[in-house]
This record gives C-alpha cells, sequence and structure tokens, in this order.
C-alpha cells in the first residue's frame, strides 16, 4: 500500500480547519485532564491544531471543552447538509457506481481491515463486553465477504429517489403528483457491530441521504477502516466525500449536541441498548427512528409439528443471541408441554441455552432455573431464553402484549385459524408464523441491508431500508392555470 493511499480520504493537503482526524493518529478527547504536550512543532498540521485545541480546553476549563467540541460537531452537521442537497439530485447510476466502488475495496483491503478489527477484538475486555458482545463486534473474512454481497445488492435495487408515488389530474388539468425524496441528514448512533458502518452508509447514500456515523468506542478502529474505504470511494465516484462522515471523537458529549441540531439535522436512528436509545429519544429535538428492546418470543402451539418447532427454537435462539432479532422467550401450550417441553429442554441445554421457567416448565424440565417476573421482560442477548407454560393461545398473545416490545414474535402451529388470529391480534413490527424470528431483518424481507428496525408506528415500522429513509414531496405541473 502506497503512502498516499494509506492515508484513506485525507489524501492531498489538509485544511487546518477541517474537523476530520487522520485514521491513525491519536483522537480528541475533549475530557482529558492530562496536561497536552510541551511542544507542538514538526506536527502535522491538523494534529497541530488538536495540541492546541486541546491546551486551549485546559485553559478555558469546561467552557472551553464544550465550545471545541460545538464547533466540531457543528461544522460535521453544516457539512452533512451542504453533501445532502447535492447527493439528493445525484443519479442512480452515480450512487450505484459508489456502492459497487466501496464493495471490491472492502474485497481488496480484506486483511486491512482484519487486521484493524483483532485490535478492537483484543482491547474488548476493557469495555466489559461478554461473548455475545464480542461475536458482533468480530469481522471475518466470511462477514466482510458478506458486507460487500450487500452493497451490490443494494445498488441492484431501484432508485426511490424521483419515484412517482402516485399522481391525478384535476378537473381544471392540474398534474398532481407525489413525488419521492431523501429526508437529507441522518444521525445513526450504534454500538459495536462495525458491519453497521457499511450498510448504514450504503442505505443513507442510495436514499440521496448523507449520514453522520457515531459508533461505540469499542469499535473505533474498525468503523475508520471502513469508513476510510467509503469515502475513498466517494472520491472515485464523484459523490460528495461529506456524504458520508464518521464522528470520531469518543466524548459523549457530542453526541447531546448533534441531538440539539434540529437546524441542520432531519433524523436521529440511534441503534444500540436500551440505556442509549432513551437518552436519544429524551434529548433529541428532531425525529427519532428507533425500537428500545427485542423481547421477542416463540409460541409453540398445541398443533405445532415438534420437529420443526424444536429446529425453528434452536435458530432463533442460537444462530446469533447477540442481536435484536433472537428470541428471548418461549411459549408453549399446555397441551402439548409434556410431549415437547422435556424434548425441547435438552436440544436447549445441548446448545448451551440456559434456561428459566415457571413452575409448570421446571416440572418438565427439571435442570431449567426458576424465573422471575424481570426475566420474562429481559432482552439477554446471550444463551439465556426464559420459556412459560400458557393455557391457549389466548394466554400467549395476552403475555407477548404484557411483556414483550412489539419487535419481533413468532407462532408454530399447523392450525391455519390459529395463526390467522396471532397475526391479527399480536401488535408487532413484524408477526412470524412458521420461520425463525431472525428473519426479521431487512436483507431477507427484500429491502437490502437494513439501518435499524423500528417498533414505532410513525414513520417507519419494521426493518427500515431505503423506502423508509424517503418523504415525499407534491409536484403539480399547469398550463396557465388560476384559482
Amino acid at each position: 500500500m502506497s503512502s498516499d493511499r494509506s492515508l484513506g480520504p485525507w489524501r492531498g493537503s489538509f485544511d487546518a480547519h477541517s474537523p476530520r482526524v487522520p485514521r491513525g493518529w491519536p483522537i480528541i478527547d475533549f475530557r482529558s485532564s492530562q496536561p497536552p504536550p510541551p511542544t507542538i512543532e514538526g506536527m502535522p498540521p491538523i494534529r497541530r491544531l488538536e495540541r492546541i485545541t486541546l491546551a486551549a480546553s485546559h485553559r478555558q476549563g469546561d467552557d472551553g471543552r464544550m465550545t471545541d467540541l460545538a464547533q466540531y460537531t457543528r461544522t460535521l452537521a453544516e457539512q452533512a447538509q451542504a453533501a445532502s442537497r447535492t447527493l439528493a439530485a445525484s443519479t442512480g447510476g452515480r450512487k450505484n457506481d459508489w456502492l459497487h466502488r466501496s464493495a471490491q475495496l472492502i474485497r481488496q483491503r480484506h486483511s486491512d481491515l482484519v487486521a484493524a478489527n483483532a485490535k478492537d477484538i483484543e482491547r474488548a475486555p476493557e469495555y466489559g463486553l461478554n461473548a455475545a458482545a464480542v461475536d458482533r463486534l468480530r469481522l471475518t473474512e466470511e462477514r466482510l465477504e458478506g458486507m460487500a454481497r450487500a452493497l451490490e445488492e443494494i445498488a441492484l435495487l431501484p432508485n426511490p429517489i424521483g419515484e412517482i408515488i402516485n399522481s391525478n389530474v384535476r378537473p381544471n388539468g392540474l398534474l398532481v403528483t407525489r413525488v419521492r425524496v431523501p429526508l437529507g441528514v441522518v444521525f445513526f448512533i450504534y454500538e459495536s457491530r462495525p458491519n453497521v458502518t457499511v450498510d448504514a452508509a450504503a442505505i443513507c447514500v442510495k436514499s440521496g441521504n448523507a449520514v453522520i456515523l457515531r459508533g461505540g468506542k469499542e469499535a473505533l478502529l474498525s468503523n475508520q477502516a471502513l469508513y476510510g474505504l467509503l469515502v475513498e470511494a466517494l472520491d472515485e465516484t464523484g459523490l460528495p466525500r461529506h456524504a458520508v462522515q464518521l464522528v470520531e471523537t469518543t466524548d459523549r458529549e457530542a453526541v447531546g449536541q448533534f441531538l440539539q441540531m434540529a437546524d441542520k439535522i432531519d433524523v436521529t436512528i440511534p441503534r444500540g441498548g436500551k440505556s442509549l436509545i432513551e437518552r436519544v429519544t429524551q434529548e433529541a429535538r428532531m425525529p427519532v427512528i428507533k425500537h428500545f428492546d427485542g423481547v421477542c418470543h416463540v409460541y409453540v402451539d398445541e398443533s405445532a409439528d415438534f420437529d420443526m418447532a424444536e429446529r425453528l427454537v434452536i435458530n432463533s435462539k442460537c444462530q446469533r443471541p447477540g442481536v435484536c432479532n433472537a428470541a428471548e422467550c418461549l411459549l408453549v401450550h399446555a397441551n402439548c408441554a409434556e410431549s415437547f417441553l422435556p424434548r425441547m429442554g435438552r436440544a436447549l441445554q445441548q446448545a448451551g441455552v440456559e434456561i428459566r421457567g415457571d413452575a409448570r416448565t421446571r416440572e418438565l424440565v427439571p435442570f431449567a432455573k426458576q424465573a422471575t417476573d424481570e426475566d420474562y421482560r429481559t432482552e439477554y442477548l446471550d444463551l439465556i431464553i426464559s420459556v412459560k407454560v400458557v393455557d391457549d393461545i389466548e394466554a400467549a398473545m395476552r403475555h407477548i402484549d404484557d411483556y414483550g416490545s412489539h419487535h419481533t414474535d413468532a407462532i408454530i402451529t399447523t392450525n391455519l385459524q390459529a395463526a390467522n388470529r396471532f397475526t391479527v391480534v399480536v401488535d408487532s413490527a413484524a408477526v412470524i408464523v412458521n420461520a425463525s424470528t431472525r428473519f426479521n431483518d431487512g436483507g431477507e424481507f427484500g429491502l437490502g441491508a437494513e439501518i435499524g428496525i423500528s417498533t414505532d408506528r410513525f414513520h417507519a415500522r419494521g426493518p427500515c431500508g431505503l423506502n423508509e429513509l424517503t418523504t415525499y414531496k407534491y409536484v403539480a405541473h399547469g398550463d396557465g392555470q388560476i384559482k
């Protein structure tokens, strides 16, 4: 790799007023209490600016720190807004060129990406990540190839921008059309899944939106490496380089600054733990697309095929336990519990899953632990599942309504009437019949990669793909009509 290419998106001259921090250089920590080094001579321009800024923060205290951070975040938001206006008018072909080039760079630089990710994995214990969280953080060659394929799949999707949603000709001859347009600027906050960096950027750019990415500190090096390739591809394909920007300070106050910028940012999408999403919901002055928890249920009806049920429960729980559409609770109809639960318990035990059950479950699965009321409300994101025996389908649906998060809930049954009843009554973003909860996913639903799953009713619900990142405007064509 040449020295020029190693700078990624920062090739060429540096602007001393740019808020960007070149990859591989120290990230500004505006909370640092350590004094800066005594000399700044010989440093490159941006690094010299960092030290000067940090020194000013020490002299000025918290007010100085907040002023510098406000300037940094405001600059990123202004650049995103300017890029969004250019991007909205960019052709679908140019956006697809960027997607293909980004996929190509991921494949070409896979060794560099795996190496950067390995450093994040090495630091994972410092952040107290459990095994499932480390799995979410990990990049493998297989996952990188999946990311590249996802980019290519998004390129195959129709360009939503400019689509005429509907139209009509008024009695006076006025042609009124409703046309799909981008939302504008997306502020996207996420935690330890670096593949989301690519998914989010791809969906935003394809749908004509600029995006500000704020990943978790535990994935910082992985995100920087991926981000460098995305911006390199933007430069090469003629799209605005600020269409995708990465927040490269780990200061949590940066999030608060962005959340106040309703004049620059059109929507915020948080993707992570409940505490993050609650904070964003409370502080944001712009609309938020979100879900709080993924307390997903699998209900095994009395008519279920047991072989199918066992296979689907294991897949829903174990295929990737640390994601939001993994099953967290198993409900079993009392009429089939005696026949089904012992074999299901053994299968879960063999898969390494800890079972927490009610009294009727523990009679049939003696090694299960006692479940508390809180267990049934918990998104474990780990190899733990709560189990309950219910009297009938109505009891199962009441439990889902009382304890669930309206994310993804599944029924396993051969009774069409039961399936129809379940899909009508259960009020979740995705209701699934005889399939794994893991299918509530943008790619699996044919949307391409997703930027998140929403449990809201406005503006989007379920997996958020291209169309969910658009709005519309009315365009009227006349030939001189007056009112």
